[in-house]
């Protein structure tokens, strides 16, 4: 006899009554997520705030913030919501607004490591932010006060607060100094 165990969709995410949580789904399985702590919410926020005056300014795209769930992939579904997240212009128009998830990977996937993440947990959403397409996750570590950008699985950039985190072909001429984000 086979016993099938149903996954959850995407779908039935949606529909969940809010229970004070945020929550992902990865590859069908649920998964909760405790609430940041202060120092978190401040270095996202600030990310956000730097990242974001600059997509503004220049009409690059769209940012959001760290309740955005984005389907990244299907059955089984896997919906993953980075602390900050940006998709180009081009992109967002061709999407438009929607109520559900966001369809597809963001350009840019922010995430801040927090004293409840372990480090195989924060590994397993860059390699599913990259397989998605996002083209850039950046994984800001406050206790090390440093950053990691990675632009694919083997191409992966250290910078601690002497160094210039650089957009490229993913945000255009933004740049942030490492230290200013710690500060």
């Amino acid at each position: 006899m086979t016993t099938m165990i149903e996954k959850t969709t995407a779908a039935d995410l949606e529909r969940m009554p809010d229970d004070g949580f945020r929550h992902e789904l990865v590859r069908g399985e649920m998964r909760k997520m405790s609430p940041a702590g202060s120092q978190h919410g401040k270095i996202a926020l600030k990310f956000a705030l730097l990242l974001m005056r600059h997509v503004e300014e220049r009409n690059l795209g769209v940012g959001f913030a760290a309740e955005t769930g984005f389907l990244i992939a299907s059955d089984p579904d896997t919906v993953r919501a980075p602390d900050v997240a940006f998709v180009q212009r081009a992109r967002d128009e061709e999407v438009g607004d929607t109520e559900k998830f966001w369809p597809g990977a963001p350009d840019l996937a922010v995430e801040v490591i927090s004293p409840s993440d372990n480090y195989t947990e924060v590994e397993e959403r860059v390699v599913d932010w990259l397989q998605a397409g996002t083209r850039m996750v950046v994984v800001v570590n406050p206790r090390q006060r440093r950053v990691m950008v990675h632009r694919a699985h083997s191409d992966v950039q250290v910078l601690g607060e002497g160094d210039t985190l650089e957009g490229g072909d993913v945000v255009p001429g933004w740049r942030l100094t490492i230290a200013e984000l710690f500060a």
